[in-house]
């Protein structure tokens, strides 16, 4: 693909174009080995190599990003109401069209999937694909083997929606545990265990999504870039 110099720094979210143009000047841009002074030169990302202080620059179509969601943001692209989780990115790395894959609740906590690859995220999401998902959780009374059970097995739930089996496990204190879900219905968790014994959930965090897992070294509002073995098996899950 053809492409200006400082263009593809910013897509790739190294730098801002008049960054760019600094930068260039300066000596800090190559192209195939060459110190390249103008910021605006057309390139093709397939063949020239472009160096950014000594470290290649590598064009991808679509970003991904791992974002450790915090209390109180929405899962949406804007709100009028509530701050949304594209608001904990930098402006030069919110590309037009970037969303979350899939939903959290404002209060849920934990790993999310932010991209502008629609075909993945609609492959991930659909309902014969839905891909796994597990939630660490803490509630308000003790889960009873029988409670456990009608968890696993499917409930129904008060709307009349009977949901497909779950998987959990429960910690010594049968308060706290995971819960692994192949489905993703609005406040689905909550209703499930507001469904047995009137339980209430007080704490969830997710911590996988399909083949990716949580970034334990990401704080709360944090992300980074998914790197080449994420995305593959992001890819392989959505069947792409």
């Amino acid at each position: 693909m053809k492409m200006r110099i400082d263009k593809l720094l910013s897509v790739c979210s190294i730098a801002t174009r008049s960054e760019s143009g600094r930068a260039a000047r300066a000596g800090r841009i190559t192209v195939n080995g060459v110190a390249e002074r103008n910021a605006a030169r057309q390139i093709d990302t397939e063949r020239d190599e472009v160096c950014f202080d000594g470290a290649r620059v590598i064009y991808r179509e679509h970003v991904y990003i791992m974002l450790n969601k915090p209390e109180g943001y929405v899962s949406a692209t804007e709100d009028g109401r509530d701050p949304t989780v594209l608001e904990l990115l930098p402006d030069e790395v919110r590309r037009a069209g970037m969303f979350p894959c899939g939903r959290l609740d404002k209060n849920t906590l934990g790993l999310m999937l932010l991209t502008d690859d629609g075909e993945l995220a609609h492959r991930l999401l659909a309902p014969k694909r839905h891909v796994e998902k597990r939630y660490r959780f803490v509630c308000r009374n003790e889960v009873s083997e029988a409670d456990r059970q009608a968890l696993e097995t499917g409930l129904q739930l008060a709307d009349g929606y009977m949901t497909k089996p779950a998987a959990v496990e429960l910690f010594d204190d049968r308060k706290s545990g995971i819960i692994t879900l192949h489905e993703g219905k609005y406040h689905q968790i909550k209703r499930m265990f507001g469904a047995v014994n009137d339980n209430r959930i007080i704490h969830l965090e997710r911590i996988t999504f399909g083949p990716l897992t949580l970034d334990e070294s990401l704080g709360r509002g944090e992300w980074r870039y998914l790197d080449d073995d994420e995305i593959a098996a992001l890819m392989a899950a959505g069947n792409l």
